[in-house]
């Protein structure tokens, strides 16, 4: 597996949004995406700073991505 970059929420919003997610809603500052073919959702914490790598690695395992993929579509 690829060594996962520090990322921030807003860089990991725009790949979910580049493969197809959408923004359902918004409580408080957790962002939820879901896909419309796929039927996976994820939430997105919209802190300030970069997100932590465990969560990250989290993340693209409830949308389907692997380290790979989210590396190109940065």
């Amino acid at each position: 597996m690829s060594h996962l970059p520090s990322v921030t929420a807003r860089e990991v919003v725009a790949v979910l949004l580049k493969v197809g997610f959408k923004e359902r809603n918004a409580r408080g500052s957790h962002r939820r995406f879901t896909h419309s073919v796929t039927k996976r959702v994820t939430l997105v914490a919209m802190h300030s700073g970069d997100l932590d790598r465990g969560l990250l690695k989290e993340i693209l395992k409830q949308v389907g991505l692997t380290a790979q993929d989210f590396l190109k579509l940065l």
